[in-house]
This record gives C-alpha cells, sequence and structure tokens, in this order.
C-alpha cells in the first residue's frame, strides 16, 4: 500500500493556517479589528487550547458544543430510513507486513465509532468511550468535503455562476489581498497561489498562534482575517498547497452568493433535504450575532448522518427519494483529472476538497487526527470511522486505509 503522507494535509483548524509573512501586519493592533464582547472563562479558553490533546481527544472530539460557541443546522422532522441488515465482519486487514483481525482495527488506531455499509443497507455498527447513536462528532476536514457540496448546489441554482468565476466576484471585501484573481476553482483544488499551508503545531511564540488565540480562543478577531494577511506566492491554478483558509473562504462564497449564513444554507438545501436524523452544528468563531461558521474544520454531526452522505456521494447525489446534488458535480469533485498524487507531497489524489486514492475508485472525505467517510463505487461501499488519534504519528491514517481497502473488499455475506 502506498506511504501515505496524511500528517502534511490535513487541517486542525481554520486558525491555524496562517502567512509567516504576515507578522508585521498583524502585530499592528491597528491593522486587526477586534469585536467587542465578553471573554469566555479561562478554563474554557485552556480547553479551547488543549482539546484535540491526546490524553482528552476520546472526549472532546464529541463534545465540541460543551467548548465552543456554536451555530445549529437543522435536521427536518422525518429523518429518511437507514436500512440495516446486520453482518458479523469475518475479514482480516494487512498492514505493514502483518495480517490483523478486524477487533484490532478499534484500539490500533484510536476508534470512537465505526459504521460500514454495504448496498445501501447498515451493516455494522459500533460506538465507544460512551458513545453511541446520537453522539454528534467533530468533522474536522471532513467539513472541507461539505463545503464542496454547498458550493455545487449553489451553482446548480444559479447563485454561483461558473466555478471559474472570480472569488472576489462574490466577496468583494477581498480585493486587493492574495485572493484576488483567484477562482472557485482554484480554492476548491486548493491551488490559490497562496503562499501558506496548513501548520497545525504553530511555535508558542509565533504570530500564527498569536491569530489561533485571538480568533478560536478568544473569538475577537473573525477568522476570515487570515485572507487579508497571507501573500502570494506564484500564480494561481498551479500548485497545490493545503490550507484551510481556501475552504473559509469556499464557505464565504457560498454565503454571499446564497444571501444566507452557511449554516441556514446547509439545512435548507442539504441536511433536510438528505433526511438527516439530527441537528447537526458548526463552530463559530465568535458569539450568536456574530461569529461565523469555521467551515473548513467545524462541523458536528451523529455518525449515521456521515453515513447518510457518504450513501448520497455513492447514490450520484440522490437521497431520500430526491436528486439533491447533481451527479456531474459528484464526478468533478472525486474523479480526478490529471495524474495521481495531486503533488510531489502526497500519494493521493485531490479534486474538489475530497482525496482520491490511486489504484482505486475510491475516494474519501478526511479530517484530522481520523475523521473518515470512505466511498467505494465499485463494491458500493461506505465506512465512517470517527477517532481520536495522536496528533502527529501517520501510522494510523495508513492502517486505517488499509482496513477501509480490506471492508470494501469483504461481502458482508
Amino acid at each position: 500500500m502506498p506511504k501515505t503522507k496524511f500528517l502534511s494535509a490535513l487541517s486542525c483548524t481554520a486558525m491555524i493556517a496562517l502567512s509567516m509573512s504576515a507578522s508585521a501586519a498583524f502585530a499592528q493592533d491597528t491593522a486587526i479589528t477586534r469585536v467587542t464582547a465578553p471573554l469566555p472563562s479561562q478554563a474554557i479558553q485552556e480547553l479551547r487550547r488543549n482539546f484535540n490533546d491526546a490524553s482528552i481527544n476520546a472526549l472532546t472530539f464529541h463534545e465540541m458544543d460543551s467548548i465552543f460557541e456554536t451555530l445549529p443546522v437543522e435536521a427536518g422532522e422525518h429523518p429518511s430510513p437507514l436500512e440495516r441488515t446486520d453482518k458479523t465482519p469475518d475479514f482480516t486487514y494487512e498492514y505493514n507486513g502483518q495480517t490483523h483481525a478486524f477487533e484490532d482495527i478499534f484500539e490500533r488506531t484510536f476508534t470512537n465509532a465505526l459504521l460500514i455499509m454495504k448496498d445501501g443497507q447498515l451493516v455494522f455498527e459500533r460506538y465507544r468511550n460512551y458513545t453511541g447513536p446520537q453522539t454528534r462528532f467533530l468533522s474536522m476536514s471532513m467539513a472541507k468535503s461539505i463545503t464542496s457540496l454547498l458550493v455545487g448546489t449553489a451553482i446548480e441554482d444559479g447563485d454561483i455562476s461558473s466555478i471559474d468565476d472570480e472569488i472576489v466576484t462574490y466577496v468583494p471585501e477581498l480585493r486587493g489581498t492574495a485572493y484576488d484573481g483567484v477562482t472557485v476553482r482554484d480554492a476548491l483544488l486548493m491551488k490559490t497561489g497562496v503562499g501558506q499551508e496548513d501548520n497545525y503545531q504553530p511555535a508558542p511564540d509565533s504570530e500564527m498562534a498569536r491569530l489561533r488565540e485571538e480568533s478560536m480562543i478568544l473569538n475577537r478577531v473573525p477568522s476570515l482575517r487570515q485572507a487579508h494577511l497571507v501573500e502570494r506566492a506564484d500564480e494561481p491554478g498551479r500548485t497545490f498547497r493545503y490550507l484551510t483558509l481556501n475552504t473559509a473562504v469556499l464557505g464565504e462564497v457560498v454565503a454571499q452568493a446564497t444571501g444566507k449564513p452557511m449554516p441556514d444554507y446547509m439545512s435548507e438545501r442539504l441536511w433536510q433535504p438528505l433526511g438527516a436524523q439530527a441537528d447537526g452544528f458548526w463552530l463559530a468563531d465568535g458569539v450568536p450575532g456574530i461569529g461565523k461558521a469555521m467551515n473548513g474544520m467545524g462541523f458536528n454531526a451523529v455518525a449515521r448522518d456521515y453515513a447518510r452522505l457518504g450513501q448520497m456521494m455513492l447514490d450520484q447525489g440522490m437521497a431520500n427519494g430526491q436528486q439533491i446534488v447533481s451527479p456531474e458535480w459528484i464526478e468533478a469533485s472525486t474523479v480526478p483529472i490529471g495524474p495521481e498524487p495531486a503533488s510531489a507531497n502526497y500519494d493521493q489524489g485531490y479534486q474538489y476538497q475530497w482525496w482520491t486514492l490511486t489504484d482505486s475508485n475510491a475516494y474519501m472525505a478526511i479530517g484530522l487526527q481520523g475523521q473518515f467517510i470512505y466511498v467505494d463505487p465499485d463494491t458500493n461501499t461506505v465506512v465512517v470511522k470517527l477517532s481520536y488519534f495522536p496528533l502527529g504519528p501517520q501510522e494510523p491514517y495508513r492502517e486505517s486505509e488499509a482496513f477501509f481497502r480490506a471492508a470494501s473488499n469483504w461481502l458482508a455475506e
């Protein structure tokens, strides 16, 4: 199996991907517009700083509404049925030259929840660490793939005319920034030309850490302020650089193009038509009435609704008896154009905020520290895995991918 370099690819938050070259600008208080609002308590500030630490993330990753401000994504009154036929997984998986039993995946890769769907039916479901079917789990960067779906629906509805439109057409306040001249397509492909990639372990005294503190921890600076600080490295459309800020900008494009806050638009256009069984929520970068959705990493939902999303992708945008996302957008988002990998640093492809796999038609939504929606059209398989990886090691990602491939080949008889 390929040696996946996940660590540099997966984002923790939309606040950490910052420009080192913007230090001087950020250091001047006059260059930053701060929100006037009561600060969170010291205890909550400390939880926000440390929520992804390995010692507590088995809990915090499914208790984010106890730590951050949130914005609801309302489900409808009648969830779509999730048909199930329980099966006992009897397969093994190969990783690093060794054969592992199915049960090994839970402790070896820090698993809170695992769901497997075959041919549209839920065949396996397990929760651990005091979680269950009503637990809402943090998506991390799976939220990027959800944002891509919302871009697709906004295009289908005519709110966004074309992915080749420039971002400033919809977000004019970004004129004069590094995003001036960047198209929606460039941002979807992570080829904006912005000279920064995600770094989720910034030095404590760095300007990156300072802006993370101001935005994510204290909620005093809007997260999109980053877009005014980053600098251009090369021409848009040329170089793949994985940057959560690009997705945050896409979220603002959707909001301004549709005239609706992103959580409201998502509820109306995706979550309710999907037949989601429970409200989801976005983490917000500020208090109610001020904060916006952290759409690059901050969505939370129950595991079964992530499975519904995966099944919708498998069914070419159909769910709950209706066409929610066009099949053309599903294909454009998940079928790689050009050779995989996306760049010399990755052994996976990347389309419109979805990761594609070499030697397979499968693709994935991936979030930092082990959040996955795996979709394999060839075997009609969807796997949802919600985890609590330690921040840093790459092995759990690689082993999880090996497991997904084995689950995909499992006949579930």
